[in-house]
């Protein structure tokens, strides 16, 4: 009830607001000698009509349409996703976006999302493009963590230890990254959450810049043709050899992927703690 007391908040004010517009309509448009009814943009069949579509899409709308991937091309295209990309590689903000999922339906649309830009007219070509577009995206959104977590990590070596930061931790952190950095840094595009905080974390303990610029960018660019060329090839090669249409069960991708991209997350969890524990 709540919910939908708010929405019905929101289409009053949008209707008060549009009564305020043309009450100055009314005002202005003798002063400029024109018709007040061809100098408004809407008739108020129009304007009954707008408004209905526009309460129906807020009340239609779900908050697990963010998690779709089609959600982001259907109404953002090349820009969303480049956005999407960058956040969820560099942005604590960005952690909950769709990134591998994403990416391979995005191959799936190559051609569509580079008609924003470009298209060339081949579907190959095509693919290039939004492959250099998403990983430029990418390695600076890895290199923005990196630098928060740098600006930020000279002074978490000095704070005291309580329930929520253990100083020890960074230290651990530091000397893993000394050793497994350059793996870390690729593996991570790879998992989902992890590769948001991967960068931060990278700054915060230090990481030599060129050796993270470096996996940096061979990471992302593994990451973003992998997924981009996987979701295109298979699309056409099921396409044209079984006349199965990849776009009519996208659920089944973007399940899929979520489970093979975090089964050695949850593996290892699991397995480590079985290993860890003592033997009774």
């Amino acid at each position: 009830m709540h919910k939908s007391f708010s929405f019905y908040k929101l289409y009053d004010r949008c209707r008060d607001a549009y009564q305020c517009v043309l009450k100055a309509k009314k005002f202005y448009a003798p002063l400029l000698n024109d018709d007040i009814n061809n100098w408004c943009f809407f008739t108020a069949e129009e304007l009954e009509s707008s408004q209905l579509i526009m309460l129906e899409t807020i009340l239609a709308f779900k908050l697990h349409e963010l998690l779709q991937p089609q959600f982001y091309i259907d109404n953002g295209g090349l820009w969303l996703l480049l956005i999407i990309i960058f956040a969820e590689t560099g942005l604590f903000v960005g952690f909950f976006f769709p990134g591998d999922s994403l990416l391979f339906v995005a191959g799936i649309f190559s051609d569509k999302l580079a008609a924003y830009l470009f298209d060339s007219g081949n579907s190959i070509l095509n693919l290039l493009l939004i492959i250099t577009l998403t990983a430029v995206a990418g390695i600076l959104g890895n290199t923005t963590g990196y630098m928060f977590g740098k600006r930020i990590g000279t002074s978490m070596f000095g704070w005291n230890d309580n329930i929520l930061f253990k100083k020890k931790y960074l230290y651990q952190a530091h000397d893993f990254y000394e050793k497994h950095g350059g793996g870390a840094v690729v593996f991570a595009r790879f998992v989902p959450i992890v590769r948001t905080f991967a960068p931060i974390i990278a700054g915060i303990v230090e990481m030599d810049k060129k050796k993270f610029a470096f996996y940096n960018i061979v990471g992302c660019i593994a990451w973003v043709t992998s997924m981009l060329a996987g979701g295109h090839f298979l699309y056409s090669y099921l396409l044209n050899n079984y006349k199965y249409d990849l776009k009519a069960h996208l659920e089944v991708i973007v399940l899929g992927i979520v489970l093979i991209t975090t089964a050695p997350v949850i593996l290892k969890l699991v397995f480590g703690k079985i290993k860890s524990s003592p033997i009774e």
